[in-house]
């Protein structure tokens, strides 16, 4: 575009700030609003995926998140008691160069805070936004829970999460779907059981516990892990009542994990998280654009969630830079993200049942049948693609994350790969 932007982005979360922080580079006049006057991470650890690395690129940042993250080599799924292997993947299988970055939250958000504040943008915190206002000129407002009302701005960038407010302004009547398990996660000193891996523990489908080597929050800390338990959000108070019974079950199923529960005071220590499901059937509408978790919302099962939010930002900013008009630029920035959301959505939804659900027949076939075909080798490698979050169809993905990312670098191998 020839001239700078007004952009009123809602949310400071991974999306929201890398947003944020990119437009404001490009020299567009960037308004971030926040409802905490203090804007701050929630929950304990996420893996930042290939292609979440190469957004970070994108972005400058990611050397910085790398030093603090843990390298993450691949994962392994274990179904308990009979300890069969349901997988165990490699992302050197794919590429001997790749790999994945388990990181804090307050880690990420921490780097992405500081490239904020350095950006040149406006922080408005402490401002519930709860509605937007469209103004002449194809220009809109956004509105706090106090009625105040903002300046005009030529674009406004929904990225407040899943139970995002706003999102009706773009589509409707649309809601996500709750998923019946959600999970509790906290964190602790790293005890060295899972150096470079995630790894998981499986009883049916009803439980699953995980563990997440995280690196540090800080430089010159000591490094942690994440923990995570499978858990409907309605036993939520019933678990923490029963906060003993339950650290003797997770310490039954998985015995090496006990001097990480030991260091647990309570159920206190844990992050409750619920989980929905929803995919935006378009993602902008007049001057309003949803990116991140408002416009696509899962289960954590393929860990994609904040690489696609980081993905969302990149791609934005190029389509801005690209496109002769603001229309056009929104329109770009949909294309270039549709196929590659809508499959890891599908995706997703499609894995869920299979670790997290009261299915006893789901279970009983995944851990009868997930070994057997995952050693075929073109299934193997559709599975380290979607691992690594190169897939943008069923048949189809990147050449490499940075193609994915739109590094200039990489333009000659954007195509996709069947």
């Amino acid at each position: 575009m020839t001239r700078p932007l007004d952009v009123a982005i809602v949310g400071a979360g991974v999306a929201g700030l890398a947003a944020a922080t990119l437009l404001a580079r490009a020299g567009h006049r960037v308004v971030l609003y926040e409802q905490f006057e203090t804007p701050r991470p929630v929950g304990s650890g996420l893996m930042l995926q290939p292609s979440g690395l190469a957004a970070l690129a994108r972005l400058g940042l990611r050397a910085e998140v790398e030093a603090l993250g843990a390298r993450i080599g691949g994962l392994q799924g274990v179904a308990m008691p009979h300890g069969r292997v349901v997988f165990d993947l490699a992302y050197a299988e794919l590429d001997p160069a790749l790999h994945a970055r388990a990181v804090h939250r307050a880690a990420l958000h921490g780097v992405l805070w500081r490239a904020f504040l350095a950006s040149g943008a406006t922080l408005e915190a402490g401002r519930r936004i709860v509605a937007v206002e469209t103004r002449a000129g194809g220009r809109a407002s956004v509105v706090d829970e106090a009625g105040r009302v903002s300046a005009s701005a030529d674009l406004v960038v929904d990225a407040s999460g899943a139970r995002s407010v706003l999102r009706g302004a773009v589509v409707p009547g649309a809601a996500p779907r709750a998923f019946a398990y959600g999970a509790v996660w906290a964190s602790f000193p790293d005890i060295g059981i899972a150096p470079g891996r995630l790894m998981q523990r499986y009883v049916a489908a009803r439980v699953m516990i995980g563990y997440l080597p995280l690196g540090r929050v800080a430089a010159g800390e000591d490094p942690c892990a994440a923990l995570f338990w499978s858990l409907k959000p309605r036993d939520h108070s019933a678990w923490a009542v029963g906060f003993e019974a339950w650290r003797d079950e997770a310490r039954a199923i998985w015995p090496e994990l006990a001097p990480a529960l030991a260091t647990l005071p309570g159920a206190e220590a844990f992050t409750l998280a619920s989980y929905g499901h929803f995919t935006a059937a378009r993602v902008h509408r007049g001057p309003m654009l949803l990116i991140g978790d408002a416009a696509h919302a899962t289960s954590p099962q393929l860990g994609q969630g904040a690489n696609h939010g980081l993905l969302d930002a990149v791609s934005l900013a190029d389509a801005l830079a690209a496109a002769p008009d603001l229309p056009a630029a929104l329109a770009q920035h949909e294309r270039a993200r549709r196929r590659q959301v809508r499959f890891y959505q599908r995706a997703s939804l499609l894995m869920t049942p299979f670790f997290q659900s009261d299915s006893r027949i789901l279970a009983r076939a995944r851990d009868a049948t997930f070994a057997p075909v995952a050693a075929i080798p073109w299934v193997r490698r559709e599975m380290l693609r979607t691992l690594a979050g190169l897939k943008t169809g069923l048949l189809t993905s990147a050449r490499s994350a940075d193609a994915l990312a739109g590094a200039p670098e990489a333009a000659d191998a954007a195509t996709p790969m069947a």
